[in-house]
This record gives C-alpha cells, structure tokens and sequence, in this order.
C-alpha cells in the first residue's frame, strides 16, 4: 500500500518537473532571442533541453548557438551574465513560489550531428565516384 502511494506521488512529482521545464522552456526562447540586447548575443540560438532539480533549486538549460563563428561560448556567458535580468521577466510570466536559479550551457549536439552528416555525405559522393 505505501508503495504505491510514493510511487504515484514520485510519477506526480516528475509529471510536475516536466511542466515546469516545459513551460520555462516555452518563456526563455523569446526572452533570449527578442529581450536580451547584449552585444556579444550573436547567431541563431535554440534552447534544447531544460533540466529542473526535483526540488527546484536549479534549473540547467542547454543552447546551442549557430552562425557564431566560434564564439558559441562567449554567447552562452553574455547569456550567463544576464541571468538576474531573465530570472526577473520570467518571475512575472511564471507563478512559482520561487523560481529555481537560471544556469546555462553549451549544447554542441546539433553542431556535431551536422558534422557527422557531412562526412557522411563526403564518403557517400567518394563511393559514387
């Protein structure tokens, strides 16, 4: 009996997480790419996943940064540095008790996929030749 009663609180808990993540994901996109006016924001940036602690205290989120010509990690820092600013517009469009605090990373999986289909396609026109 009291398995299941914490194993439906631990699925209701992680149902909980997911929306949280979901919806922080959904209101950092436009924050970063139209509200953020820092110079060295450059390229196209794409949040890929957004990772809450199970208590909320942190919340990880993964960019990834194209069209920066090598500078993907001074973009993800300018971001980092503007971390107070987007906490507060995100307080006014999120309604949590407290809001978990913002940390950022470099995602370079897409950069590495789009890497590993040119060499394919390299050694696919090669084995045509």
């Amino acid at each position: 009996y009291y398995r299941s009663i914490y194993f439906e609180r631990g699925r209701e808990m992680s149902n909980r997480i997911e929306r949280i993540n979901a919806e922080i994901k959904k209101q950092l996109a436009p924050i970063i790419s139209e509200e953020l006016s820092d110079p060295r924001i450059k390229g196209m940036i794409s949040i890929v996943k957004v990772d809450c602690d199970s208590d909320l205290s942190v919340c990880k989120v993964y960019l990834s940064v194209l069209g920066a010509n090598g500078e993907e990690k001074q973009v993800v820092d300018a971001i980092q540095n503007g971390q107070g600013y987007i906490k507060n517009i995100l307080k006014k469009r999120i309604i949590l008790r407290s809001l978990p605090e913002l940390r950022f990373y470099l995602d370079d999986s897409i950069t590495y996929g789009i890497k590993i289909s040119q060499i394919l396609s390299d050694i696919n026109t090669k084995t045509n030749e």
